[in-house]
């Protein structure tokens, strides 16, 4: 197989600047398959303190918020990557978590899909779920705030 390096390249560019985990071309008889895994993702949304000055505004004023959003959105799980977010596995079913309940951290608290890829978003603590800053199928920004947990 002939190793086309300089796509491979680019597509690790891209996964670094989407935040993806995972992305896959396909052409006639050739696939290629780029992933890292989850640590540079974590790495990631420690950088997002940066980033959330501009999305935090549109966030507080989401529906699922509470009115207080700085002291809100302090506390809040963010999204590591800019797609569409899923409070529930499936269309019908029950959302992960709604406020009022209890996390362990690692929990699923929604999924946020990019470029079709389904990316769990986990709790980064336990605690009890204040708010959900999103509405189901709503476009959201690297650095969003999503989840209050405290």
């Amino acid at each position: 197989m002939n190793i086309d390096t300089a796509l491979v390249r680019e597509l690790a560019e891209l996964l670094s600047e989407t935040g993806l985990t995972e992305i896959e071309v396909e052409d006639d008889d050739r696939k290629i398959r780029v992933a890292r895994t989850a640590a540079p993702v974590a790495a990631a949304v420690s950088a997002a303190p940066a980033t959330p000055v501009a999305p935090a505004a549109p966030a507080s004023a989401a529906p699922g918020s509470q009115g207080d959003a700085p002291a809100d959105t302090a506390d809040a799980v963010t999204s590591p990557m800019v797609g569409t977010a899923y409070l529930a596995p499936e269309p019908g079913a029950a959302n992960f978590v709604k406020p009022g309940d209890k996390v362990s951290e690692g929990d699923t608290l929604l999924i946020v899909e990019a470029m079709k890829v389904m990316n769990p978003i986990h709790a980064d603590r336990s605690g009890t779920v204040k708010a959900v800053l999103v509405d189901n199928a709503q476009p959201v920004e690297f650095g969003q705030p999503l989840v209050v947990i405290s």
